[in-house]
């Protein structure tokens, strides 16, 4: 009787310890569970963020290009009658467009109504005189003088000339570039960058764009 009593005590135990060790491993795996939800959805938050951000920046790089492609376009064309009328002159041997500078985002640019180089104006037009040079070969260059709409069409016709020329000018005297090799054309106001409704864009829209062609 004793011994049944102890024999009925131990498998009391055993199905309880059996039970606890049931119950702490069911806990465990709840609990990786957990953590494993808890960092996936970590995860896929940070995804979305990111898909998110690279959203805005894919609408502001596309707002972006369209702006420098209208740009861009532009100056192509520019560069293209540059081309035309250089082989109308006879003075290319090549007829090819090296590059164009535009000088609208650089120092290269005009007080109103000014056509006079400025400090920081030479000196950027010190460093493009050093870049054509060590081109080491024969070029053309067609220098194009732009306005901003303050005046009327003749007037920015004639100021945008003489932008054009204060710089050949300069590059021929104090870089001794062959004043036969650059022409000057005026656009006067007609081929804007920015709007001309700020102060900020009409300043941008008073430059010059060499085009440089072989």
């Amino acid at each position: 009787m004793k011994r049944n009593s102890l024999s009925l005590l131990a498998a009391a135990i055993a199905v309880t310890s059996l039970s606890l060790a049931g119950c702490a491993t069911t806990t465990d795996v709840d609990k990786k569970i957990a953590d494993a939800q808890a960092k996936t959805d970590k995860k896929i938050e940070s995804v979305e963020t990111q898909v998110e951000d690279l959203q805005v920046n894919q609408k502001t790089t596309a707002g972006k290009l369209d702006e420098q492609g209208k740009q861009i376009e532009q100056i192509s064309q520019s560069a293209k009658e540059a081309l035309q009328r250089a082989q109308e002159a006879g003075v290319l041997a090549k007829g090819k467009i090296l590059f164009q500078q535009s000088f609208s985002e650089d120092r290269v640019r005009f007080k109103v109504n000014s056509f006079e180089l400025t400090k920081d104006a030479k000196v950027a037009l010190d460093e493009f005189a050093a870049k054509i040079k060590g081109l080491d070969k024969g070029v053309y260059l067609e220098i194009q003088g732009h306005t901003d709409d303050t005046g009327g069409a003749d007037y920015n016709d004639q100021l945008g000339q003489q932008r054009a020329e204060a710089v050949r000018r300069y590059l021929a005297r104090d870089h001794k570039l062959p004043l036969g090799r650059i022409s000057t054309i005026s656009y006067g106001d007609t081929q804007p960058v920015q709007t001309n409704k700020s102060a900020k864009g009409r300043a941008q829209n008073r430059r010059v764009v060499i085009v440089v062609l072989e």
